[in-house]
Formats: structure tokens, C-alpha cells, sequence
């Protein structure tokens, strides 16, 4: 059984000299941050097609069980919507080649006013991708979480490409006011999304948003460590990516429901130990 955990992204100001060594060049924070975590949201590849190069950096500083579950850029997903998009498609798919098995799973998001008239263009665009990914689609369309046809439009065309339908849940952010300004700019940026926890597939991707406050997080995902470890009896490989407004705590965050998961299937694997955030010293 393996878990894969995470965060939104492999670097933050605030993590040096507390997760990650400091200083770190930019082109070893991957390395450090995946003796943390076993996978990472590559949520950078949405506003630009990343250079090979850069890719290329990427698979260098991780192993090959690591999960870089990288989005869709905007001009195909945002501005094209899914249509018209081959060349955008065909650049991307190049730049990423590199990541070979760490890049198993594409993302697919969707913008909010993607809804049940747009499944088509979404059946075809996903019968057009080539068989070496797996993909998971994200959408905010609020009928395909209120209309109970529109949720079995989406799924039966999730089924029939072997697609991933990838939850964002905000329930514990929205649970109560804000109290930082961290969660009063979650509360007007993010999605309020009802939570759902139905597999598709044999490798379902979470998104969990919490607070800023630490209990808060971790009371929030009981239920989906409960869900996490019913897939992982069934077979299944999930892999969760857990945020909070600041992310400040991020990665310990993801460890510990690790941890958690762990607590209710200890033959899960662990995970690796962190890299010291300090340098070693003789005294």
C-alpha cells in the first residue's frame, strides 16, 4: 500500500530554515522538499508551458515513485476550453516528457462556467489525449455538485476515458468566519465546494483546504483519512494534497495525516525522513 502526500507547492519563503535548508538554491528546493513529501501539485504549469530544461531539473532532483501532479495550462483549459488547442497540447505534453512515471497523472481544471452543456467538448477532449497519462479533471460548476443528473453526466464521461474526478474540499475553511488575513483571502478567492469522496478510479487525487489553525485542519480531515485508508484496503493508490490559507505549516501538515492514515493501516509505507533544515554541526 502507498500513500502519496503534499502540498501546493515545493517552496516557500516561510519554509527556509524550517522545512528546507536556507539557503537553498532554486534548483535544489525540490530535492530538499521531496525528503518531506512524496508528491507535489504542479500548479506553476497553469500559467506557462515550463521549458524542458526546467523540467528536466525536476525529475533530477526526485526519484521515480515521486508524484508531480502537474495542470493543464490556461490557454487550453481557461481560454481555449478544450477546443482548438492541439499545438498548446502538443507543447506541453513535450516539456513535461522528461518527468516520465513521476508525471503519471495529468490535472485537468476547469473554470467555473465549464457546466453539464460542456461535457461534450470534455468527452472529445479526453478521447483526443494520448494513453500514456492518467487524467483527473476538476470542475466548480456548481450543478455538477447540486444536480444529481449533472453529477452522473459528469461521471459517466469521467468512466468512460478511465478519468479521475479531483474534489477540492473547502468545507473546514467555510465551516466558520475568518480569523487572519490569510483566511479572510481564502474566503474570497477559493471555491465553496461541497465535500465529496467517491472514487472513480484506482488513483484518486484530493485536495483538502483547512485553516490556519492547526487543530482546525487536522479535525477537518478525519473523515478523509477515514476515506483515505477505506481505499487504500480496496486497492487504490490516493494520493492528498493538503493546504491552509498561509501554507505555513504545509508540509509537517501533510506528514502528520500521513501519519494518521497510517494510525488506522500501519503497513502503509513511510515516508522518507526530512532533510535537516540546519546544517549539521560537530558540537
Amino acid at each position: 500500500m502507498r500513500l502519496h502526500v503534499g502540498c501546493a507547492m515545493w517552496s516557500l519563503t516561510s519554509w527556509q530554515g524550517r522545512f528546507l535548508p536556507h539557503p537553498l538554491p532554486p534548483g535544489e528546493r525540490l530535492r530538499a522538499y521531496a525528503t518531506w513529501c512524496n508528491a507535489v501539485e504542479g500548479n506553476t504549469t497553469f500559467y506557462a508551458t515550463p521549458s524542458r530544461g526546467t523540467v528536466e531539473s525536476w525529475a533530477r532532483q526526485t526519484g521515480p515513485d515521486f508524484r508531480l501532479v502537474v495542470k493543464l495550462p490556461r490557454t487550453i483549459t481557461h481560454e481555449g476550453r478544450l477546443t482548438g488547442v492541439d499545438e498548446e497540447l502538443r507543447s506541453f505534453l513535450e516539456a513535461i516528457e522528461p518527468l516520465g512515471p513521476r508525471a503519471q497523472t495529468l490535472w485537468i481544471q476547469l473554470p467555473g462556467s465549464f457546466g453539464p452543456t460542456d461535457l461534450g467538448t470534455l468527452a472529445g477532449f479526453l478521447r483526443g489525449l494520448p494513453r500514456s497519462h492518467r487524467y483527473a479533471v476538476e470542475v466548480r460548476h456548481r450543478a455538477f455538485f447540486d444536480d444529481p443528473r449533472s453529477v452522473r453526466l459528469l461521471e459517466g464521461v469521467l468512466a468512460g476515458a478511465g478519468a479521475e474526478w479531483v474534489p477540492f474540499d473547502t468545507t473546514t475553511l467555510f465551516r466558520s468566519p475568518p480569523t487572519s488575513d490569510a483566511e479572510r483571502e481564502a474566503w474570497s478567492k477559493k471555491p465553496r465546494m461541497p465535500r465529496r469522496s467517491v472514487a472513480l478510479t484506482d488513483r484518486p487525487i484530493v485536495r483538502y483546504l483547512g485553516r490556519d489553525d492547526t487543530a482546525s485542519t487536522v479535525e477537518g480531515w478525519r473523515d478523509w483519512a477515514e476515506t483515505v485508508a477505506g481505499w487504500l484496503r480496496e486497492g487504490r493508490s490516493p494520493t492528498v494534497f493538503v493546504h491552509t490559507p498561509d501554507n505555513a505549516e504545509a508540509p509537517e501538515l501533510a506528514r502528520r495525516f500521513h501519519d494518521d492514515v497510517r494510525a488506522l493501516l500501519p503497513g502503509i509505507e513511510p515516508l522518507p525522513d526530512p532533510v535537516p533544515a540546519e546544517p549539521l554541526t560537530l558540537f
